[in-house]
């Protein structure tokens, strides 16, 4: 599947959900005896109902962040193309506005960074998340976290995983 999934990939194509549910699928069944985490899968109702007759999820998280944090945090971001490192105009920035700090040479921003692609995706990504989000809300599975920032967000996600596993060690980064 991971060779077929390419293909379209390589040639422009969404990934039919048929190819993407059965590579999420085989990959499951590596975990048998494990719990597992998917994170921006599935991303349609067919997926999820596909997902949910063969390996069927104990609980949904979805992270409910306003739309406008996403976009100040993405429009923010500027990167040193070379080395890829990621810098943030408001809670990491470079030394020198738009130059790395290691290289001194210049930052770019990429084009799914801009306002008006951001804009566009976050849009995209609301029309076709909120009927996964009422498929499993319908299910009974979904739980919601809304916030602003990790440090706000993750606790809450955090005492919630704690009643449904042994809790993990972790570190918030801000």
């Amino acid at each position: 599947e991971g060779l077929q999934a390419k293909k379209y990939i390589d040639s422009g194509q969404l990934v039919p959900d048929n190819v993407m549910v059965q590579l999420i699928l085989n990959e499951l069944q590596k975990l048998k005896h494990d719990s597992w985490l998917l994170d921006g899968f599935p991303r349609t109702v067919p997926q999820a109902e596909a997902l949910h007759t063969k390996e069927p999820a104990d609980v949904v998280i979805n992270l409910n962040v306003p739309f406008e944090i996403i976009m100040s945090r993405l429009t923010s971001r500027w990167t040193h193309a070379p080395s890829g490192r990621i810098y943030n105009t408001d809670f990491n920035p470079p030394k020198v506005q738009g130059i790395d700090d290691v290289t001194g040479e210049e930052l770019i921003q990429r084009e799914d960074d801009k306002p008006e692609t951001v804009k566009k995706r976050l849009e995209t990504y609301q029309a076709h998340t909120e009927p996964v989000l009422n498929y499993y809300r319908n299910l009974g599975i979904l739980e919601e976290f809304t916030g602003k920032y990790s440090n706000e967000i993750w606790p809450k996600v955090h005492k919630f995983l704690s009643t449904k596993t042994e809790p993990l060690q972790y570190t918030v980064y801000k």
